[in-house]
């Protein structure tokens, strides 16, 4: 596997988002560790699956890496500048480069602007188009995703979930980014409709080369887009690899139990398949528990996974995975 540019770095990446008590006086008196001290690298033209179970931090993740959450420690490399060090201006004009596509189409969308402004309100921000030449920028856009150039007076809630989706994609567009992270775009939508955005945006990666961090729980519509998928714990990350050797062979326990979970339509291999069912919850991460933070569901645990917090480190040639048994 040839060498490929390195588009976004993560280095020990952590966000605790305080808990305070008190009126007048607040005090911190713990911390949600939502994203615990990952490293990743995201190469330019790939896209970087990222799954686990809700809760797990991955939005978090996503959010903390384009800085609108501004993360506790850790550096986040974007073509070649710290973005973590970077503030005001500086930190906007990096801003162009990456865009996020929200979770809920409903939530997500201003009811009281009309789709060309809110297509177009990028553009006006970063003082890139106005005027008519901004109106042309809009309309080419939705021409580009499927929508009808008309649209631009309507209002959100004239349109379906996938229209509105499509909407957010293109403001996302509007800048020329380099780099997109996809916070769970098809969650929120039918099962007909979610085939056509992944479609749209594998289109769209092709057409503009696009760089992809895509966060969902759906681990075969994954499978479907992704070049190289991680897989996320209770903050952390427990495994990463390409998409064929981690859907063919898992390493990490709690890897095997996500994958088991996943319905094959062939009843034969259905029926043989052994199911892993974990039992007990998902620990608060207020308080995750010693050692490494899978060992209360873990069905191989042994004592030094009580103990010692597994490193993260390559096991074979790219892949990667936090466990003491493999």
């Amino acid at each position: 596997m040839a060498e490929q540019e390195v588009l976004v770095q993560v280095k020990d990446l952590k966000k605790y988002f305080p808990i305070t008590r008190g009126i007048v006086i607040q005090r911190q008196v713990g911390a949600v560790k939502a994203v615990d001290g990952i490293s990743f690298n995201v190469h330019r033209g790939e896209t970087l699956g990222l799954v686990g179970e809700s809760g797990c931090g991955k939005s978090t993740t996503g959010r903390t890496i384009l800085q609108l959450y501004r993360p506790t420690a850790g550096e986040v490399h974007f073509e070649g500048a710290d973005l973590v060090n970077l503030k005001g201006e500086e930190l906007r004009r990096m801003r162009r480069r990456m865009q996020m596509i929200f979770q809920d189409p409903y939530a997500s969308l201003n009811p009281r602007m009309t789709v060309g402004n809110i297509v177009g309100e990028p553009l006006e921000v970063h003082g890139i188009a106005k005027g008519k030449e901004r109106r042309e920028r809009v309309q080419e856009l939705l021409r580009v995703l499927g929508l009808n150039s008309y649209f631009v007076n309507r209002y959100p809630h004239e349109f379906s979930g996938g229209q509105r989706q499509r909407i957010g994609v293109a403001r996302a567009l509007a800048l020329n980014p380099a780099f997109i992270v996809c916070d769970e775009p098809i969650s929120a939508l039918d099962v007909s409709i979610q085939a056509q955005v992944v479609n749209l945006l594998e289109d769209l990666q092709k057409e503009f080369g696009l760089t992809y961090l895509f966060i969902a729980h759906d681990l075969s519509m994954v499978r479907h887009i992704s070049t190289r998928v991680a897989v996320m714990y209770l903050g952390k990350i427990v495994e990463l690899t390409d998409r064929y050797s981690l859907y063919h062979d898992p390493q990490h326990p709690y890897t095997k139990a996500l994958l088991s979970a996943v319905p094959i339509p062939d009843p034969v291999v259905e029926e043989k398949r052994r199911r892993i069912i974990l039992e007990g919850d998902v620990p608060s991460p207020v308080n995750p528990p010693k050692g490494c933070n899978f060992n209360t569901r873990c069905p191989v645990a042994i004592d030094r996974c009580f103990e010692e917090d597994p490193e993260f480190r390559e096991i074979a040639s790219l892949h990667w995975c936090a466990c003491h048994l493999v």
